[in-house]
């Protein structure tokens, strides 16, 4: 963790996480473990989780001072008192209510970015952070490339918005994510450590 968090202190400042771990249903279903050891003000986003694992997701979220996303549910977003992810190619249920609720209040909305379409949603929804992908080849998407630190600049730069780079980035490569970024999130780069 040491290698990410020295790779995200060098990024563009701003007041969200600069440490995302995410979660994925096949890859890390229970992120419980991994968050526990995230330093405060860094970000779980959480995809996919089973009931009881958000529950006590967000216990640990509410106890070391972390933000907790929750990727797609908006109604469960605010149960949990949680921010909210929006998926670029999936859709989100109870978006609305989530929306009306963080009026007023500090609910971290983010938005994937994959493309045109993901930047004009981002946009249009004034969202606080877009998550740029892949920046990097990732297990995630296997067989399909990564951006590349200049064409994820270029996308993130179009965001208008704080960009956080994902997609294949690990201890070995965050260092060449382009400073512009706000911040580093992983799957894989977390476990490895």
């Amino acid at each position: 963790m040491e290698k990410l968090g020295a790779a995200a202190r060098r990024l563009k400042p701003w007041a969200g996480p600069r440490l995302v771990l995410v979660s994925d249903p096949v890859r890390l279903p229970d992120p419980r473990a991994l968050a526990a050891r995230l330093p405060p003000g860094a970000a779980v986003l959480a995809r996919g989780l089973a009931p009881e694992v958000a529950g006590g997701l967000a216990a640990i979220a509410r106890r070391g001072r972390l933000r907790l996303l929750v990727g797609g549910d908006g109604r469960l977003a605010l149960r949990l008192g949680a921010g909210l992810h929006l998926p670029d190619r999936d859709g989100v249920a109870g978006v609305l209510p989530f929306l009306r609720a963080r009026r007023g209040r500090r609910l971290l909305l983010t938005a994937a970015v994959h493309g045109r379409r993901g930047l004009a949603r981002a946009r249009r929804l004034a969202v606080d952070a877009v998550v740029v992908s892949p920046v990097f080849p990732t297990r995630s998407h296997p067989g399909m490339r990564g951006l590349g630190p200049m064409r994820w600049a270029g996308l993130a730069r179009r965001a208008g918005r704080p960009a956080i780079a994902l997609g294949g980035v690990g201890p070995r490569n965050a260092g060449r994510v382009p400073r512009w970024a706000v911040g580093l999130a992983a799957i894989d780069g977390f476990q490895a450590l």
